[in-house]
């Protein structure tokens, strides 16, 4: 079996990282920086950048911080938000980030993710999927949201996720918004039906409230990388804990760096 990753995730709004509930009442976390530099003492295994306000506020995203970060850190980083374009995606590489992570955009122009993929390689083309439970016809249904879970789309997460699959996406982060920020665990039925449905790398993330969720994520979830924000901006618990957990339950991690 592949290590599994433990990922961090940095939610950016106005240069800040902030850390909310279902994606509403943000409270401030730290300088991006520092709070990057944190995480890689720390030796997760990556981290996620998303500038959560760029698509919706139509501005691109703050290629200065994004360096800033670049520079600090030595562990893969992914960046998204406010990627509209395959030129967005190319300045992002080039101030350092080795993915990005592309979400509104790739729902209203699908086109997109397979043109990133051409470009920069399925391994750096990332589609971040952001459904939540909604009542459609009677059913319950994981419709997709865009625009930071403000607009939804029709889209189910299941049949969305297979497309991206299948226009070049590498690898899927799924942020199960109802679980976002609650610390109740992850929806591991949503998480795991995703993770069987397609055969690239899924990321689970929304709902992480201890270690033992990360590691329920990737065994009952089936995902190939948990990934958690508030838990460890405020201190909850360390990366090396949730590895700890991790060997616990024979789940391979990647080895301390020498």
């Amino acid at each position: 079996m592949l290590a599994k990753r433990i990922i961090p995730r940095l939610d950016i709004d106005r240069g800040r990282v902030v850390k909310g509930t279902r994606f509403l009442d943000l409270a401030d976390a730290g300088d991006p920086v520092e709070v990057a530099a944190r995480y890689d003492a720390e030796e997760a295994d990556e981290l996620v950048f998303l500038d959560i306000t760029a698509s919706h506020e139509e501005r691109a995203i703050m290629l200065d911080i994004v360096r800033r970060v670049a520079e600090t850190i030595f562990m893969p980083f992914t960046v998204g938000g406010g990627i509209r374009t395959l030129d967005d995606a190319v300045r992002l590489v080039q101030a350092g980030a080795e993915k990005v992570s592309i979400n509104s955009a790739a729902v209203r122009d699908p086109g997109l993710v397979t043109a990133v993929a051409d470009r920069l390689g399925s391994c750096a083309t990332v589609v971040n999927i952001d459904p939540k439970r909604v009542r459609r016809d009677g059913r319950e249904v994981w419709e997709v949201f865009v625009n930071g879970g403000r607009v939804p789309t029709g889209l189910e997460a299941v049949d969305w996720a297979r497309r991206v699959e299948q226009l070049g996406a590498g690898e899927i982060v799924l942020t199960c918004m109802d679980r976002d920020g609650t610390r109740a665990g992850y929806d591991l039925e949503m998480t795991a039906a995703v993770s069987q449905a397609v055969g690239i790398p899924v990321v689970a993330s929304g709902g992480a409230g201890a270690p033992e969720h990360l590691a329920d994520a990737v065994e009952q979830g089936r995902a190939d990388a948990a990934l958690a924000a508030g838990i460890f901006h405020f201190r909850q618990c360390t990366i090396r804990e949730v590895k700890d957990v991790f060997r616990s339950r024979g789940i391979p991690v990647r080895p301390a760096r020498a």
